[in-house]
């Protein structure tokens, strides 16, 4: 699926109490939460100055924010008393200069709150976009320390979603969540003591309505989470159904699969309405739920306000006061509540992310490398075993001697093993048992940027990416110049159709290098092989997707190329190989036989079945 596909849609959610921020839905959750938190907490540990910076002036913005109430509070019982003043004849009436003043302090006091509060978002933003940073720029270095072996086992989107979704969690919650936790916490406390201050009776009536609140958001939420859970289940289902049938558009239609994709589709759309269509109305009707339990609230505090008013006990601008804060004071407990399943949403994906940056990484490089600048090219397979799973074993006993300057064909049937001894070369792997050796030297007492450093590499499976054709090419030698580079295309026969392209050698390749044929994209690769000047040169099937013409130009470009570099060619198409100087025939894990091609043919054995089963099938075909 593609990023966009990968993240986690928004839920629409229903609002809170007294219409304050949404209800909690809950979302996935971590296995080890506190263990998830204190990786994390750990891990932004040298920013926790600027986060206790955060807390501070969050704190004091909601501090600040808090006592408005209870000024506003003064100018309406000044209003009140005033009036009653000059209805009863008993007084001046209203005095507009002490509400002046007052509404000047209030003015000021919510200035310096919000002054807080923009500092407040500014440095957390900081402090999160700093984190998001250094989180992003671990993985992506973890990516490249992982052997080989971690990615057979996880999908691409997996490791992807790494440093897409789970970090994009991490930063949001921090930018957003912690000041707005910290902000309600403080608010809560605030209020409450602001709500006993003015008279604790009507408190404690306004505390009684939350259990009642939470009791109907927990029946109402504990309903909807597998309506939910089925949203984003089929919602899955139908990105990755589109992304399937698009992707292979051309082989649905030309096999006539439409009505059984369109079939399939609309049963994952019917899940999907139906389920979406139940998670929204029960996540939308918590707030007429929650209305009316906070206007019972009202009343409850409306009555008892006004009986306590009549007797004296509590002044009108108090029970403005005490409603306000009745109402900031749900908001956020509601915040609160939401922010849970945010946390857990964040622990999870804080869990996934340390759990990839604890993954076994490759054994380290020697602390004395042997250097690379007099290696001359000669490999000794001896007696190497190897398996990509510990139960089963590919390569059992494999032992070859190849001189310097050589050329070496490894041929066998599909799953013989010839493209796992080039892994192993390469030390994308490690042997099992036995040894791979480079003029002497075991390839574990080089670096691995040194022992590649070896090698040009030419596979089956072409990799190319969104950039220009120069720029493709230069891969293979970061820093040569434009004249090599075309020098490498010549030699590669790839030059003449890279002018015939729009821009030539400037043109840029999409992402999936589409917009130039599969066996120019095996030239292209070739010409970057050329141009890194390796010492060992391993081609794997490198001409399997030439036309043949073109394949005998390639073959006579890869034969001056070859002149002085051992060279590992790994075929199925035997007429490529018969000039090579060796020939090994494997057939499951085993050299079955080994010579040069008129050796092996006059032994009449596998090789010779090999390679005259290849003109058997084309004369069947004709």
């Amino acid at each position: 699926m593609s990023e966009k596909d990968m993240k986690r849609p928004q839920q629409r959610r229903g609002q809170g109490p007294m219409g304050g921020p949404p209800v909690p839905i809950p979302g996935e959750k971590a296995k080890d939460f506190k263990g998830a938190f204190k990786k994390l907490i750990a891990y932004i540990g040298k920013y926790k100055a600027a986060v206790l910076i955060v807390i501070i002036l969050a704190v004091a913005s909601t501090i600040f924010n808090i006592v408005g109430p209870k000024i506003l509070g003064l100018v309406t019982t000044e209003l009140y008393n005033g009036i009653m003043e000059k209805i009863t004849g008993t007084g001046d009436g209203i005095d507009f200069g002490y509400i002046r003043n007052i509404m000047f302090i209030l003015i000021g006091f919510y200035a310096v709150s919000a002054g807080f509060g923009y500092l407040q978002g500014f440095v957390m933003s900081n402090i999160s976009m700093k984190i998001t940073y250094q989180l992003r720029k671990d993985i992506f270095a973890k990516i490249n320390r992982l052997p080989l072996k971690y990615f057979d086992t996880k999908s691409y989107g997996e490791v992807l979603s790494h440093i897409t979704n789970d970090v994009d969690a991490i930063s949001q919650s921090l930018n957003q969540s912690v000041t707005q936790i910290i902000s309600s916490i403080a608010t809560i406390i605030g209020i409450l003591i602001m709500m006993f201050s003015i008279s604790w009776q009507m408190t404690v009536i306004a505390l009684f309505v939350l259990p009642l609140s939470f009791v109907l958001i927990s029946f109402i939420v504990k309903i909807s989470q597998k309506h939910f859970t089925a949203q984003q289940e089929y919602l899955g289902h139908v990105n990755g159904h589109i992304e399937e049938m698009f992707g292979s558009h051309i082989i649905v239609k030309a096999f006539n699969g439409e009505e059984e994709s369109v079939r399939r589709f609309n049963e994952y759309n019917k899940e999907l309405c139906s389920s979406a269509w139940k998670s929204q109305f029960l996540s939308g009707i918590m707030m007429p739920v929650m209305i009316f339990v906070g206007n019972l609230g009202y009343v409850a505090i409306c009555i008892l306000g006004g009986y306590f008013a009549a007797n004296g006990k509590i002044s009108v601008g108090d029970i403005q006061a005490f409603i306000q804060y009745m109402r900031q004071f749900t908001q956020p407990i509601s915040q609160v509540a939401n922010m849970s399943n945010v946390l857990q949403q964040t622990a999870a994906a804080a869990e996934r992310i340390f759990k990839f940056l604890e993954e076994s990484e490759e054994a380290p490089d020697p602390e004395n490398p042997v250097p690379t600048n007099e290696i001359e090219g000669s490999v000794q397979f001896a007696h190497v075993n190897f398996g990509y799973n510990p139960e089963k074993t590919i390569i059992k006993d494999f032992s070859a001697i190849v001189e310097p300057g050589k050329k070496i064909a490894i041929v066998g049937p599909t799953g013989a093993g010839k493209t796992t001894i080039v892994k192993l070369l390469m030390r994308f792997y490690d042997v099992t048992n036995g040894a791979i050796l480079i003029d002497g030297y075991d390839v574990k007492q080089f670096t691995r940027n040194g022992l590649r450093s070896l090698f040009g590499m030419v596979l089956q499976d072409t990799w190319l990416y969104n950039a220009s054709i120069k720029e493709n090419i230069r891969y293979g030698k970061l820093d040569a110049t434009d004249e090599e580079v075309i020098a490498a295309a010549k030699t590669a026969q790839a030059d003449h159709f890279i002018r015939t392209l729009p821009d030539g050698y400037d043109m840029v390749l999409n992402e999936e290098a589409s917009n130039v044929s599969q066996g120019q994209k095996q030239l292209l690769t070739i010409a970057r092989a050329v141009l890194s000047d390796p010492k060992i040169l391993i081609l794997d099937e490198a001409t399997s997707s030439v036309d043949t013409r073109t394949e005998i130009l390639i073959q006579k470009a890869m034969d001056n190329l070859m002149k002085g570099r051992t060279s590992f060619i790994i075929a199925h198409r035997l007429s490529t190989i018969r000039n090579a100087d060796l020939i090994l025939v494997m057939n499951n894990g085993d050299i079955v036989e080994k010579g040069t091609h008129e050796e092996l043919l006059a032994l009449n054995g596998f090789y010779a079945n090999l390679y005259n089963s290849q003109f058997e099938t084309v004369g069947e075909e004709a």
